[in-house]
């Protein structure tokens, strides 16, 4: 369920993880590696909230393909 807030549209962990067809485990995976930077949103209740283009970032990142253990 998406929330507004001062008019900006967020986006809640299981959406963001549907929307871009990865699990909880490896958005989290993807967050301590600095995927998104440092900064961290999180709602009153403390969880994790993400823009449209936080998401746009995370959906480029499940698009990178690994060769020989580097990054293309």
């Amino acid at each position: 369920m998406t929330m507004k807030i001062k008019g900006q549209t967020y986006y809640r962990t299981a959406e963001v993880c549907q929307t871009i067809g990865i699990s909880k485990n490896t958005l989290y995976r993807w967050l301590q590696h600095g995927v998104l930077g440092e900064r961290e949103r999180r709602d009153r209740r403390g969880w994790r909230i993400f823009t449209q283009g936080e998401i746009d970032k995370l959906k480029v990142e499940a698009g990178r393909i690994t060769v020989s253990g580097r990054l293309r």
